[in-house]
């Protein structure tokens, strides 16, 4: 979607300071997803092209881990008219709860908001291949990835942004001395 940086700006989804992400990396620049995700009619703009990237896909059900995911995963089932899975946390890994049940070889397409090393979008991966279902895709509203990731699955994102994270022990002078932020909801069980 080409004007979703535009849209990002706007709403006020791109905030700079020194971010500790909920991937334990720190950053300038986070994208605070709430920010679309709170305009339905924004958000139903930028699933459009990720639904139609994956109409054919044979998906029988969209599946997303809390807490931003799972949102995306009802506007994705509901353009794609499929049901929707919210894959929660539990410990240190993902379950499904609430009677929620993935059949065995079904197809299911996994989606996030933001993809920056891919973890929470893995643990979702690995839960439905375990339960013997078929991830048929993978897609993020915004890649903020540093290099290509493999999900064995088909990848797609709306949009992709350059925005440079730091693994702890390596966090630039200049941003060590900007106060830390900790936007990300990870360290939450939610």
């Amino acid at each position: 979607m080409d004007d979703l940086p535009d849209i990002l700006e706007r709403s006020g989804a791109i905030l700079k300071g020194h971010f500790l992400l909920s991937s334990g990396r720190h950053s300038d620049t986070y994208f605070e997803k709430f920010r679309i995700l709170e305009q339905p009619n924004v958000l139903s703009k930028v699933c459009a092209p990720i639904a139609e990237r994956f109409r054919d896909s044979g998906a029988e059900s969209v599946a997303g881990p809390t807490a931003g995911g799972v949102i995306i995963a009802f506007e994705m089932a509901r353009q794609m008219g499929l049901r929707a899975l919210y894959v929660e946390r539990d410990g240190g890994g993902r379950v499904l709860r609430r009677g929620a049940r993935v059949p065995s070889g079904s197809r299911v397409l996994v989606v996030d908001d933001v993809l920056t090393t891919g973890t929470s979008v893995l643990e979702v991966v690995d839960l439905i291949r375990s339960l013997g279902a078929e991830v048929v895709g993978v897609a993020v509203l915004v890649d903020r990835s540093e290099g290509p990731l493999d999900f064995g699955a088909p990848f797609y994102s709306a949009v992709k942004v350059q925005a440079k994270s730091y693994a702890p022990d390596e966090v630039p002078d200049w941003l060590a001395k900007i106060p830390v932020t900790e936007p990300g909801s990870r360290r939450l069980d939610i």
